[in-house]
């Protein structure tokens, strides 16, 4: 037979080459995310991790260390990446997805590995993806120690892609936070969101696209005039270097009694997870601002209020229960680091609920 008359890999739809110019192309990207725990070896099969290490410079070993893990997705976030063809952001949401849910526990994160399957595998566009996942991992401070692209023709359409992301953290046996110190009297803070962040896109897609018949290029008035998809794009504001350092801050005394990440559920559905079954939430929808996108994809819905707050964060990406004396410190400490904090409503005895009012 004539070499033509071979079938390739490459014919298929899939292409090794491609592949390796883009691991060249995010190697520095990769490389940005690593800190002296990260053991670098030449063509490894498996990133490498060390937990303790003794130099005296970054000496920080544990006493009774808690491993704690998480895996996530941006949804359909990224059909709006795919439509505006941007893929500078949807990193950054991978990221915060995991890390977000991580810090909960009050573990910080150590190290991240990412997941990408395309029907074509463009090493540009895939090197702009992954290093935007690099971006959320320097504003998570975790390192970015490995990943896999999976070129996927037959599965995919084309110009479709799909991510998913996961992260190790670790904690302090002693330190992990519970929720079982909240109490009737606890305060309850809330830091301002980056807008939808990446859960709800379901909703917007069917409010925006499918009844109003809009457009991601189309520029709306009531979102100050930016583009829509810009605005849709926004990403998921990530809080774990603001959150360590306060729990940092208390090395003896658990003041932060319990915390909630305001994804899918939204703050109804996400704060009974960290309370007592005799305890409820009572927030005051009065004490925040609610971003313009929120109040646009109501009006253009319509959209019922409780349906909105069981979809959307509403404006408070990330919730922490805290003891009373203590809520005007951390307040001021959260703002010093650049949070939007809002005391946004106390606990109440009660039955394990959120009350809006």
């Amino acid at each position: 037979m004539k070499k033509e008359d071979y079938l390739s890999y490459e014919q298929s739809g899939v292409s090794i080459d491609a592949n390796d110019r883009m691991v060249e192309r995010i190697s520095r990207s990769v490389a940005s995310t690593h800190g002296p725990r990260v053991i670098n070896m030449h063509n490894a099969f498996a990133g490498l991790f060390r937990l303790d290490y003794d130099e005296k410079l970054f000496k920080r070993n544990y006493k009774s260390p808690v491993l704690v893990a998480c895996t996530d997705g941006v949804g359909t976030k990224v059909i709006i990446a795919q439509q505006m063809g941007r893929y500078d952001t949807i990193g950054i949401d991978l990221v915060a997805m995991s890390v977000n849910d991580m810090i909960v526990q009050g573990a910080e994160p150590l190290f991240f590995l990412d997941y990408l399957a395309v029907n074509h595998l463009d090493p540009e566009q895939v090197a702009q993806m992954v290093e935007s996942v690099a971006a959320g991992c320097r504003m998570a401070d975790c390192a970015l120690i490995g990943g896999e692209t999976a070129e996927m023709p037959d599965l995919y359409g084309k110009d479709e892609y799909d991510m998913a992301g996961f992260a190790v953290g670790v904690v302090e046996r002693d330190r992990i936070v519970t929720g079982d110190n909240v109490q009737p009297g606890d305060v309850i803070l809330g830091l301002g969101s980056s807008g939808i962040h990446s859960n709800g896109y379901s909703l917007v897609r069917s409010i925006c696209f499918k009844k109003c018949k809009l457009n991601v290029t189309d520029c709306i008035d009531e979102l100050d005039g930016k583009r829509l998809g810009d605005v849709l794009l926004e990403p998921t504001r990530i809080y774990v270097k603001p959150i360590v350092k306060l729990l940092r801050g208390y090395k003896v005394k658990q003041v932060v009694h319990a915390m909630a990440h305001i994804t899918g559920g939204g703050l109804v559905g996400n704060i009974p997870r960290v309370l007592p079954k005799d305890c409820n939430a009572a927030l005051r929808t009065k004490s925040w601002p609610v971003p313009p996108i929120f109040r646009y994809l109501q009006e253009q819905g319509p959209v019922e209020d409780e349906e909105m707050y069981r979809v959307f964060n509403m404006g408070i990406g990330f919730v922490l229960v805290v003891a009373p004396d203590f809520a005007d410190s951390i307040c001021q400490k959260l703002t010093r680091s650049g949070e939007q904090v809002y005391k946004i409503g106390t606990i109440t005895a009660g039955s394990g609920k959120v009350t809006l009012k």
